[in-house]
């Protein structure tokens, strides 16, 4: 295990496992929903029964935005006839620890790779970007039972931060304790807290594609994070680590030590090889 993992958490690898178990129900609820209902992208229409979507309604499926993508980002398409049922992925639906292709005969292609899925919907597809894609632009393609949507291009940057969101805009962070971070239990100066992202690139050790993480994997662009507060950067050293959280797919989880000047309930950003992370986001702190 990579040293850095395990002096960010202070704890065995077991500990960082258990944590992320603790937020199961949180995460489902932020990767398979993602924030459809404040979005207006739901109202793409289509005249057709095939699946109707645009490449303005695939996003970030954390910060819901319509900038490139990233391989291994957590994304969502909006649109008509992507399904013909409600189908968010549950334990029987993983198998040999990786997520599946194919839900109720619905599934999505990029430059010809299938992707992990998520969730489906008649309006919505939560889905992963495979791994081992490269930055450039590729095409997107939903089927659905024998029929397809329309073939779109997509544009790939190498990273797409952005962080996942609760409570209308705060960031989803914990506690070592594994205590979500609220307005009842905001982070404290100079605690390490866990920070849960998305679209933060490739790793090392790589994963592949919809592999649910068990081990600590670092970001190869670990050196080139930043976490921005009111705008500034967090001190030298305060990122522990960055890489994949155990026990999902296409999730990264952050471990940081707070600054001990720290702002009230400041705004919370990534900047990554040049990419930042929407500035709406706050940190509840105290």
């Amino acid at each position: 295990m990579p040293s850095r993992f395990q002096d960010a958490a202070e704890a065995p690898r077991g500990q960082w496992l258990g944590l992320a178990r603790q937020f199961a129900g949180l995460f489902l609820l932020a990767i398979v929903w993602g924030g459809a209902a404040r979005l207006a992208f739901a109202q793409v229409t289509g005249t057709a029964t095939n699946p109707y979507y645009t490449v303005q309604s695939v996003v970030n499926g954390a910060t819901q935005t319509q900038e490139a993508l990233a391989p291994n980002v957590i994304a969502t398409i909006y649109g008509t006839n992507l399904a013909q049922s409600t189908h968010a992925v549950g334990p029987a639906d993983i198998v040999g620890g990786k997520l599946p292709i194919n839900l109720d005969g619905v599934g999505v292609w990029m430059n010809g790779t299938a992707c992990s899925l998520f969730m489906i919907s008649p309006t919505q597809i939560n889905f992963l970007v495979p791994y081992d894609l490269t930055a450039g632009t590729v095409p997107l393609l939903v089927f659905r039972n024998g029929l397809t949507g329309p073939t779109i291009n997509i544009p790939l940057n190498s990273v797409s931060p952005g962080l996942f969101v609760w409570n209308g805009s705060y960031a989803v962070a914990a506690h070592l304790s594994g205590q979500i971070i609220s307005s009842t239990a905001p982070a404290l100066a100079g605690e390490i807290i866990v920070i849960y992202a998305a679209g933060l690139g490739k790793t090392a050790p790589a994963t592949s594609s919809g592999q649910l993480a068990t081990t600590a994997s670092p970001i190869i662009n670990f050196a080139q994070l930043q976490i921005l507060l009111e705008g500034s950067p967090t001190p030298a050293g305060s990122i522990l680590y960055a890489g994949l959280a155990p026990g999902y797919a296409g999730l990264y989880q952050i471990n940081l030590r707070l600054p001990q000047a720290l702002p009230s309930n400041p705004h919370i950003q990534l900047s990554l090889t040049g990419q930042t992370s929407p500035g709406s986001i706050l940190l509840y702190t105290h």
